[in-house]
């Protein structure tokens, strides 16, 4: 664990700093390595039936409709696409106009996504009429291309010319001829919006640099390497199907096989097992299904499964590859650092002995980290739990039109995760929780997720394929903040508290109010949704304090 002092986890932050890779385009790369490579298989889409493209039609496809995209007004565009054919080759082409593509999460509520695109400053969206048939409460902008309109303008003989051109012409005089970007450095690339999960969605805007370097580091690390067939089931308005299924895939033209929806358990296992995928990628919550809807032999090609996005529950990564035979990885991202930050390689490339430590890896070339007391502000030893702080190439610089909230992310160059975490000699990363999982209840932190999972394995809910307990904060006027326990099934206090002593749960740790609901709230990602969570629990201690 290299260090450029006793308090600070170096990874190569200085030296990688200076590839003169990062003052590049996005589009411009994408560009050349698509021209490289242009009978090379890059994307096979299984939405509808199954079609598949080769790197070069796809790019000399993307050239005709950038040159249409070219001609919108605006320098943000947003895109509303599931993963697919249509979503890649549209970000591609946006880029390719020098302008910034809006994936606009067409999952969330309509207010959060008006508000996402008066932020945005949107005019413009591209989808086509099947998706927006599916999107009823959408609030689409007054002006919409469609995709499909726009593709069956182009003439065959268009593409293939654009082919040709492709095959025959130096990439670099091509580009110059197309006016294809070849600086974009610190210039915006990319605007997502954030989950939502504890507040409203924010915009955070992604430079070139931001995505080149993290596909770098990507590259470096061969945790994604040339030969591997991905499942790209995650939308492009996530971070991981953004920057990693979309830009990274294009870059090394690594092949990829997309479905729209991760929630499809078995179409997913399908997938892999006719197309030979090798790696595919999710959260724990979306994994577990796997187990009771798909027999392992449907994923016999499989080489490991990357997690990330929400804490790995103890025992399930063993329990994923004794029952699959394929390795399961951990990393940890945010889409603050566009998006990942470190993997576990040992697990990745098989050199792990015994069972799952708990562990999301070594952070990523080009990075550095420390850890901070979250009660008195002090940088301590990477070993002690505390807020992780991180910078580094892929690393962004602020929220859209929220000074305060960037001011608030921000310790000088270091931005404050917001995540508990810690460091072991070495220098592998634990992600102990997140700050807003915690409440603080007489002075002692108590975290959530420790307390959900005591209830899981008390009541033996370990294998539900969804949420059936979360646990959640509320303001108490006594001891500062006080637990409430949300159930999907029938839970009393006596019986609660009986079971949770019996796990060694300390007293302060059980909660004393329990909320029976049909279905915990959830996120399209599968994450809980802890905005509402809170909103509610709140509002049930108010109701009670009125009423005494």
């Amino acid at each position: 664990m290299a260090a450029t002092d006793s308090h600070v986890v170096d990874c190569n932050y200085e030296q990688f700093a200076q590839r003169p890779e990062l003052q590049g385009h996005i589009a411009s790369l994408a560009f050349k390595a698509l021209a490289r490579k242009p009978f090379e298989p890059l994307i096979v889409d299984l939405s509808n039936g199954r079609k598949e493209m080769k790197a070069g039609i796809f790019l000399a496809a993307a050239i005709a409709l950038s040159r249409r995209i070219r001609k919108i007004p605006g320098r943000r565009i947003g895109v509303v696409f599931p993963s697919g054919i249509a979503s890649s080759m549209t970000n591609l082409a946006i880029s390719m106009a020098d302008k910034v593509p809006v994936n606009l999460n067409f999952t969330i509520g309509r207010k959060a996504l008006e508000s996402s695109i008066a932020r945005a400053g949107l005019t413009h969206i591209v989808s086509a009429r099947p998706m927006m048939a599916k999107l009823p409460d959408f609030p689409w902008t007054e002006n919409v291309v469609d995709f499909i309109d726009v593709m069956k303008s182009v003439k065959k003989a268009e593409i293939l010319g654009w082919l040709g051109a492709i095959v025959s012409t130096p990439s670099s005089l091509l580009m110059s001829w197309l006016g294809v970007p070849r600086n974009g450095g610190e210039r915006e690339a990319a605007l997502l919006f954030s989950s939502g999960s504890t507040g409203d969605p924010k915009g955070i805007a992604l430079s070139h640099r931001n995505i080149i370097g993290n596909c770098l580091q990507i590259a470096d690390t061969k945790l994604l390497d040339t030969g591997e067939v991905i499942l790209a089931n995650l939308p492009t308005f996530h971070s991981f199907g953004f920057t990693v299924n979309l830009w990274y895939t294009m870059l090394g033209v690594v092949k990829t096989v997309c479905l729209p929806n991760p929630l499809e358990t078995r179409r997913c296992a399908q997938a892999v097992q006719d197309e030979g995928v090798t790696v595919m990628i999710g959260t724990p919550t979306l994994l577990r299904p796997y187990f009771k809807k798909v027999e392992p032999e449907m994923l016999k090609s499989l080489k490991f499964a990357v997690a990330g996005a929400e804490k790995t529950p103890d025992g399930f990564a063993d329990m994923w590859e004794k029952h699959f035979g394929s390795r399961f990885v951990v990393g940890y991202g945010l889409t603050e650092t566009s998006p990942v930050v470190s993997a576990d390689l040992d697990s990745a490339n098989g050199s792990r002995k015994g069972s799952f430590k708990g562990t999301a890896g070594k952070l990523f070339p080009g990075m550095q980290a420390r850890i901070v007391d979250d009660a008195t502000g002090e940088v301590v030893e990477p070993t002690r739990t505390g807020v992780l702080h991180l910078r580094g190439v892929n690393v962004f610089k602020g929220y859209l039109g929220d000074i305060e909230g960037t001011s608030r992310a921000f310790d000088g160059e270091w931005f404050k995760t917001g995540d508990l975490a810690r460091f072991d000699e070495e220098g592998n990363l634990f992600i102990e929780g997140r700050i807003s999982r915690f409440s603080k209840i007489a002075g002692e932190m108590v975290p959530h997720g420790t307390v959900e999972a005591a209830i899981m394995q008390a009541y033996n809910l370990e294998d539900s394929e969804l949420p059936m307990v979360a646990v959640t904060g509320a303001r108490d006027d006594t001891k500062g903040e006080s637990l409430v326990l949300f159930t999907a099934i029938d839970m009393d206090a006596q019986s609660l508290r009986a079971k949770l002593a019996a796990e060694g749960l300390p007293n302060l740790w059980i909660p004393r109010r329990i909320r029976r609901v049909d279905a915990i709230p959830t996120l399209a990602s599968g994450k809980l949704d802890l905005r509402t969570l809170r909103e509610i629990a709140q509002q049930a201690v108010d109701a009670e304090e009125e009423a005494v």
